[in-house]
């Protein structure tokens, strides 16, 4: 089991509290509305996570990401991906440069732009899948392999890929398991009348915003080892598996409704990450402890890009959002409720 939180770090907690207030109230200077990807966002940074969001051009991601860079004190890079998008692009090369004392010349590694803290890889789907792959090393082992020598990446290191849902002509779609490392999938939505009114007056007029930094690299760090010092209850663990587990066709207590929509459902990351997402979330909002609203709240955003419709779901219109609220409202939140049902028994002894 989980040991408990050291009973002094309370001021740590009261710590990442205030951080989050100071960070939205420099993200409000420069961002209308937004509050839950922005939510999001710093969950899944705080559980040394990635994202992957999806949304219309001109809602202001990219101005979102650098600015959420900003405000904490870390380096930023923003890569365009393109079809002509080569792995050396991102990761680096080697050149040679000639020493001037000796006249000597020798290798010499030039980083590229996934060296940086946080780094926005814009359109991701329009890169081929050699380059994607360079990626993906990065976002799981969070190093880089350039000729036969690895080279460490800065940590914290974040990776936020957007994907661009209208136009899919000549993108590269992503492989389920290159979705499967992003620990959330993020909808950017179009901001309400009096957002939207808002954002039209700042900027079409003057404004100067000065944002100023929060936390550095070390506090990020410091507050990613407390995420995962927060106990989670037995129960708790079993709620979770119970919903993914049951998004499994063809295994035992799967639900009718799954198994004729879905052709392939959510891996054991998901749980890690709903758990290490529960966490964060529990922080953020002053607990130390997780919660059953901690784990329902993140489902949909943990779980809507692992799931694979079939063809009879999409043709009817059914999305994964509604495949897990369905789960959700299906799947009784106390843990005596669930042992003593026949279905749940079926997905605990499977």
């Amino acid at each position: 089991m989980t040991q408990p939180l050291d009973p002094n770090i309370s001021p740590a907690i009261s710590r990442l509290r205030e951080a989050r207030g100071r960070i939205l109230g420099q993200l409000e200077q420069v961002i209308v509305g937004q509050h839950q990807v922005i939510e999001e966002l710093l969950i899944s940074l705080f559980s040394r996570g990635h994202c992957l969001l999806e949304g219309v051009p001109g809602l202001a991601k990219t101005l979102m990401i650098s600015t959420l860079a900003k405000t904490m004190n870390l380096s930023f890079a923003r890569v365009q991906f393109t079809p002509d998008l080569m792995p050396a692009d991102i990761t680096g090369t080697e050149v040679i440069e000639e020493n001037r004392t000796t006249g000597q010349r020798e290798f010499r590694f030039r980083e590229g732009p996934l060296f940086a803290h946080v780094v926005l890889a814009d359109e991701i789907n329009r890169t081929p899948p050699k380059t994607q792959a360079a990626l993906l090393e990065a976002m799981q082992e969070r190093q880089v392999t350039v000729g036969r020598v690895r080279h460490p990446l800065h940590d914290p290191f974040f990776v936020l890929a957007t994907q661009n849902p209208i136009e899919q002509e000549g993108t590269y779609p992503l492989p389920e398991a290159q979705q499967d490392r992003f620990m959330f999938q993020v909808f950017v939505k179009y901001p309400s009348f009096d957002e939207e009114f808002e954002v039209a007056r700042r900027t079409t007029s003057l404004q100067q915003t000065n944002l100023e930094p929060v936390l550095s690299a070390a506090d990020i760090l410091d507050l990613q080892r407390l995420v995962r010092e927060v106990p989670v209850a037995d129960q708790l663990i079993r709620y979770t598996l119970a919903l993914v587990r049951q998004t499994r066709r063809g295994e035992p207590g799967t639900p009718e409704f799954v198994s004729d929509q879905i052709s392939w459902g959510a891996g054991p990351r998901a749980v890690q990450f709903l758990i290490l997402g529960a966490k964060a979330r529990a922080l953020l909002n002053g607990r130390t402890h997780v919660a059953t609203e901690d784990i329902q709240a993140l489902a949909a955003p943990v779980l809507r890009h692992r799931l694979v419709l079939n063809y009879a779901a999409q043709s009817e219109g059914v999305t994964a959002d509604q495949i897990v609220a369905r789960l959700i409202d299906t799947t009784p939140p106390k843990e005596d409720d669930l042992l003593r049902d026949a279905r749940f028994r079926k997905v605990f002894a499977s």
